[in-house]
């Protein structure tokens, strides 16, 4: 049961990350956690 459970979450975060304005959002996140790991600013 966790398996389905855990299946439909993914298919959730799947889908939702699909939606262009979401892929704008991680992108900016990813950038964030990049240049804070680099030790310089965000842009």
């Amino acid at each position: 049961m966790k398996k389905a459970g855990a299946f439909g979450v993914a298919k959730m975060v799947y889908d939702q990350a699909r939606k262009p304005q979401n892929q704008a959002r991680i992108k900016r996140a990813v950038a964030n956690v990049k240049a804070r790991r680099s030790g310089g600013q965000p842009r």
